[in-house]
C-alpha cells in the first residue's frame, strides 16, 4: 500500500558553471566543458550530498536521465564520483538545453538591442524552438517522470526518486506550470532543485527546495 512508502521525489539539477554561464550568454546546443570553478564546486558538494542517508541517496534512485551536452554529463559524473561506479542512467536529448537558434551565444542585452520586447517565455527562438516546441517536450518528460512515481507509489515498482541533470531553462520550465511564470524563477549553476508532493497526493506536486548547494 502508498500508505507504507516514501512519497516519490524528482532532483532536477542544473550543470556547474560554464564560460558562457558565467558571462550570460545563452548556451543552447553549443557543447562547452565546465570552467575550473565549476568543477570544484560541484567536487566540494558531492560528498556533502552523495551517499548512504544523505540526501542524494543512490540506493533509492530509479531513473537518472542526463542531458548529453557535456556540461551536463560532467555535472553528474562528478556529483557521484565517490562511488565506485555511477548509477546507471539514460543520456537523451529530451533534456537539453533549449534550442537558442539564432540567440544562441548572445546575451540578453545583445537580443534586446536586436529586439527590445523580446521574451523567450512569450515569443521563443528564431530559428529555435518555439514556446510550444519547448513546452511539449518538456511536458513529455514531466509525464514520464509522474509515471515513474506513480508505479512506485502505486504498485511498488522501481525505486523512490527520479533525477534529471540539466540546464537553466529546461529546469525552470520544468518548476512551472505556465511557461511565462518562467521569468520569476532562477536556476543557479550546479543548483539542485527538490520536487515532491503534497498530503502524499500525487494530484499535489510540490516545490520543496530550489538552488540548494548553488554556487
Amino acid at each position: 500500500m502508498s500508505e507504507k512508502r516514501p512519497v516519490p521525489r524528482l532532483f532536477l539539477i542544473r550543470h556547474g558553471e560554464t564560460e558562457w554561464s558565467k558571462n550570460g550568454r545563452h548556451t543552447g546546443r553549443t557543447d562547452l566543458p565546465l570552467t575550473e570553478r565549476g568543477v570544484e564546486a560541484i567536487t566540494k558538494v558531492a560528498p556533502q550530498v552523495v551517499g548512504a542517508g544523505k540526501l542524494i541517496d543512490p540506493d533509492t534512485l530509479c531513473h537518472v536521465f542526463v542531458s548529453p551536452r557535456q556540461r551536463a554529463h560532467r555535472t553528474f559524473e562528478l556529483l557521484f564520483s565517490s562511488l565506485p561506479e555511477p548509477p546507471k542512467h539514460v543520456v537523451t536529448e529530451e533534456v537539453r538545453e533549449w534550442d537558442y537558434g539564432d540567440y544562441e551565444g548572445l546575451t540578453n542585452k545583445e537580443i534586446l538591442e536586436k529586439d527590445p520586447y523580446w521574451s523567450i517565455w512569450k515569443d521563443g527562438c528564431p530559428r529555435g524552438e518555439t514556446v510550444d516546441e519547448m513546452t511539449k517536450r518538456v511536458d513529455q518528460v514531466v509525464a514520464k517522470v509522474h509515471e515513474i512515481h506513480r508505479q512506485f507509489f502505486e504498485e511498488g515498482i522501481g525505486r523512490r526518486d527520479v533525477m534529471i541533470v540539466a540546464h537553466g531553462h529546461f529546469s525552470r520550465r520544468y518548476l512551472v506550470l505556465n511557461l511565462v511564470s518562467g521569468t520569476h524563477f532562477n536556476v543557479e549553476p550546479a543548483g539542485i532543485s527538490l520536487l515532491t508532493y503534497n498530503h502524499r497526493s500525487l494530484k499535489e506536486p510540490a516545490l520543496t527546495g530550489m538552488n540548494l548547494y548553488a554556487l
